[in-house]
């Protein structure tokens, strides 16, 4: 738990059981310890790779908020099991009967004057659990999940580290959204060949009455020269 003087943090140390291809969650605690409203604000050097909810809010008078960051679901696994991301989290005290939606970032501005409380906290990967073995092979006693270890200096890696804050993401949103998009211009691709279909049919019935109509007038034509020689002749 932290020392803050407005907000206990509890943890610390944000664990997740880390499994590829599969959203992991962890609940972090905050308790007002004081007779204010406080707001906060979580940030993280990695804003594309957690969802937190709520990412800002307002921890009423000597009470506790639960905040559930989550991290998104992994391709990949790192080869030494330890995370380098670092969440910030920021408490300022704010007027009474201040509610979340009334949460500017004007408030955690250090430049307009205003006392803002930070807690960092780091990332561990942990093993997620595994299902109990019916076979004993022995005893392993003082075994444990591997779990990743923070070098010394923490402090200096925090301070070089850039937060950026956490916006909600919705990717299955976007996806269906590309989705009837692609549809969209599928079906217009579709429309759009029948109809240059068409027009090349209409092209070619047109092209075989005119190929047809021409021997018609040619024999119109020597008609019309026969029967005025005729009548030439006649006359005289």
């Amino acid at each position: 738990m932290s020392n803050s003087e407005l907000l206990a943090v509890e943890p610390l140390d944000l664990q997740f059981p880390f499994e590829l291809r599969k959203q992991i969650s962890c609940s972090l605690y905050l308790t007002n310890k004081t007779d204010n409203h406080v707001a906060f604000k979580v940030k993280t050097t990695n804003p594309k790779k957690y969802c937190v909810r709520p990412n800002t809010g307002v921890v009423l008078p000597r009470s506790t908020c639960e905040v559930l960051v989550t991290m998104q679901a992994q391709k990949e696994a790192p080869s030494d099991m330890q995370c380098k991301d670092k969440f910030l989290l920021q408490g300022v005290i704010a007027s009474p009967g201040v509610t979340a939606k009334e949460v500017t970032p004007e408030m955690f501005s250090k430049e307009a004057g205003h006392l803002v409380e930070e807690t960092k906290l780091r990332v561990t990967y942990v093993a997620p659990p595994q299902p109990p073995s019916p076979v004993h092979e022995g005893s392993e006693e003082g075994s444990s999940p591997r779990a990743s270890v923070s070098d010394n200096g923490q402090a200096s890696e925090f301070s070089s580290q850039r937060f950026d804050k956490v916006e909600p993401q919705e990717n299955t949103s976007e996806a269906r959204a590309l989705i009837t998009k692609l549809t969209d211009e599928k079906q217009s691709a579709i429309q759009l060949n029948n109809k240059l279909q068409r027009e090349l049919d209409q092209l070619r019935r047109d092209s075989k009455i005119s190929q047809s109509g021409m021997p018609l007038m040619y024999v119109l034509l020597v008609g019309l020269i026969g029967l005025i020689l005729g009548y030439i002749m006649k006359s005289t």
